[in-house]
């Protein structure tokens, strides 16, 4: 072998394990064994005397060390929970956990979230997390919800012992998404006539309640007829049986009856049949979920309405109306599907404001000034009672038709009794009291 590479010589170290190298009298150079790879161009660059080049590290996709957030994210991907998700919620997650990941723990330094061990997480350092995204709240609210995801998996795999973000509560102040104005209401109506897609589309939004997945996949198939038992009498219904789009591959989504009125009845005898859907493009096929969101834009745009204006808006309309008619919570819960009455009452939280304050200063003026109602006409005052409403607390509606007709029935009960009370109580009393006492 020195014939061959002069210089070259083997040594065994302290270990036992034989070494090779190139050596003269002005420096020592290790080198690979000459049966490894690349033993030919080491030795040559030793001769030379200049720096081998080493390979680049290249790091591959989704690479992450043992107990990192990073590695938690590979978990979390193979995970039962995330595979029951939808596309779409995959996909947000999936942007949100990026995002995180890629985050500087420390500003002016290159680390990033994606190599830290989730053991050294500390509430500290979420919290200063979410106030860089303190102009963006709900934002900061989805991110965090993120992290936890990775929290669980960390939890899981005995990475780590607690949850530091279990203490940390942050709500945004949430108003919900913003109903249609009758006067918007009138106008897209009055551009977009019955048998025209968007006024298909707008009428399924606003009376079925649905969202948009849900209005897009809504098929004639669904149209059937229920008989219902209201009151004691059997009653029939026609409407639609959907199971929601929401939560469908986890849950397998929730099922509902919603049923036709007379206004979402005008619009579908009116409506394009030619599809399986009842919402069709001008070719006959079906919207895409998506598409209906920039469709809406486009319809209210051409119908000269402002921005802001929503599909989503069209179902928060459906719970004004709903709480306007005095439905109940679980009312309202049942037709736009909702299954936590927070965000049910929600929908209806400032139509129930305007009516109960009018309900209640119906009563003031009646105590005090003895004046109609607000917003009767001036004349004498009505003498028709004041009853609590549904709610349980006071509240301004007049005595309805209904409890007039089943007050009367019960008056008629009374006075019925009046005669009977007469001719067999009294005698009876009468006999007991003039026995002679034994």
């Amino acid at each position: 072998m020195t014939d061959k590479y002069p210089g070259l010589s083997s040594y065994t170290d302290r270990h036992g394990k034989l070494r090779w190298r190139y050596r003269t009298k002005e420096r020592v150079v290790s080198l690979p064994a000459p049966d490894q790879p690349g033993f030919e161009e080491a030795y040559q660059a030793a001769v030379e005397g200049r720096k081998i080049n080493k390979a680049p590290v290249v790091k591959m996709p989704g690479a992450a060390l043992p107990g990192t957030f990073g590695a938690a994210f590979q978990r979390l991907k193979v995970s039962v929970k995330w595979l029951a998700l939808d596309e779409a919620s995959k996909r947000k997650n999936t942007r949100l956990v990026q995002e995180f990941l890629k985050l500087r723990v420390v500003g002016d330094n290159p680390l990033t979230w994606h190599d830290v061990p989730i053991k050294h997480l500390r509430r500290a350092h979420v919290e200063e997390l979410l106030g860089r995204y303190i102009a963006t709240p709900h934002k900061a609210k989805h991110l965090l919800v993120a992290i936890r995801k990775l929290i669980y998996v960390g939890l899981l795999q005995d990475w780590i012992e607690i949850d530091p973000t279990a203490a940390i509560e942050w709500r945004p102040a949430y108003t919900g998404w913003k109903a249609w104005p009758r006067e918007a209401m009138q106008q897209f109506e009055q551009r977009w006539p019955l048998g025209t897609a968007a006024r298909t589309c707008y009428g399924l939004a606003l009376w079925l309640g649905n969202r948009r997945g849900d209005v897009a996949g809504l098929r004639w198939d669904q149209r059937v007829t229920r008989h219902v038992f209201i009151d004691g009498i059997e009653r029939e219904f026609d409407g639609f049986d959907i199971i929601q789009t929401k939560n469908k591959g986890r849950t397998g989504g929730k099922r509902l009856f919603v049923p036709i009125t007379p206004m979402l009845s005008e619009i579908l005898d009116a409506a394009d049949k030619r599809g399986e859907t009842v919402l069709i493009t001008a070719y006959g096929g079906p919207f895409s979920a998506k598409s209906l969101t920039g469709m809406m834009a486009h319809w209210c745009k051409l119908a000269g309405l402002p921005k802001g204006l929503t599909l989503h808006g069209l179902r928060k309309s459906l719970g004004v109306y709903l709480a306007e008619a005095e439905a109940s919570t679980r009312q309202l819960m049942d037709v736009l599907g909702h299954d936590d009455i927070d965000h049910a009452e929600l929908y209806s939280r400032e139509a129930s404001q305007v009516r109960l304050a009018v309900q209640g200063m119906d009563r003031v003026v009646r105590l005090v000034a003895r004046r109609p109602l607000l917003g009767e006409p001036v004349g004498e005052p009505s003498n028709k009672p004041l009853i609590n409403n549904d709610n349980g607390g006071p509240g301004g509606c007049l005595e309805s038709t209904q409890d007039q007709l089943v007050r009367e029935r019960w008056d008629r009960a009374a006075f019925k009794s009046v005669p009977m009370f007469f001719n067999v109580f009294v005698p009876l009393a009468a006999l007991y009291f003039t026995q002679p006492t034994q």
